[in-house]
């Protein structure tokens, strides 16, 4: 028997909860024990953004893409908004996050997507 967990989505607007539009959402433990990565690729068309996210490990030749992705714009951009928020309140609290390398290419010089 797979154990869930509910939990209650903390990325709501102050509209929403004050519409009342707070939910609750079932985790599975084998999703709730997460995966690290450390990289993120990002493609989109007219239709949809997709974000692969991949662990790149020294000593392996090529990143393995753990988690695929696929949004319609919209929640692209309310995905954007929630990360923006949930950094500056990360911030605020633990202090300045400070990119120690310069941003990375859109794509990794020996990646082939």
């Amino acid at each position: 028997m797979k154990s869930t967990k509910k939990h209650q989505i903390h990325n709501i607007t102050m509209e929403q909860k004050q519409q009342g539009m707070e939910m609750n959402l079932e985790l599975p433990q084998e999703v709730a024990e997460g995966t690290y990565v450390n990289l993120a690729i990002i493609a989109h068309s007219s239709a949809e953004f997709i974000i692969d996210f991949a662990r790149i490990v020294p000593g392996v030749p090529a990143p393995k893409v753990k988690h695929r992705v696929i949004l319609a714009p919209e929640h692209a951009k309310r995905l954007l908004l929630a990360l923006q928020d949930n950094i500056a309140k990360y911030e605020r609290t633990f202090g300045t996050i400070e990119l120690k390398t310069p941003q990375p290419p859109t794509t990794p010089p020996n990646l082939k997507v």
